[in-house]
């Protein structure tokens, strides 16, 4: 195919386990076109089924975005835990001392510096 285009696609279904595949698609390809011909929705049910949020470089996107050569197609797992509130509980377990821009020092420094 001399008029394919070259996409790689990704999708981390846990941490620290990344699934990527280079695709060769046709010019026009749309995202859900891309994830069927690579297999993806039968391979990944909950990709379909959750309505897992879809992204191209990270920027949201929708299965109805064309795909240009180069992309890359990512598959955003649902967070499990609000980062706001992870930020909150590590700072309640550290203690206001041991966290943040402050935290180390210089010896005979001021505060801040």
């Amino acid at each position: 195919m001399s008029n394919s285009l070259r996409i790689s696609l990704v999708y981390a279904i846990a941490p620290r386990t990344v699934h990527e595949t280079v695709l060769d698609i046709a010019p026009g390809t749309t995202v859900l076109q891309a994830l069927e011909q690579s297999g993806w929705l039968v391979r990944f049910p909950e990709i379909q089924a959750q309505e897992l949020p879809l992204g191209v470089w990270g920027s949201k996107t929708s299965t109805h975005t064309q795909l240009r050569a180069g992309d890359r197609l990512e598959v955003y797992r649902a967070l499990r835990v609000d980062p706001k509130v992870a930020r909150r509980e590590r700072f309640v377990g550290q203690g206001a001392r041991g966290t943040g821009l402050f935290n180390r020092r210089r010896p005979g420094s001021k505060a801040g510096y």
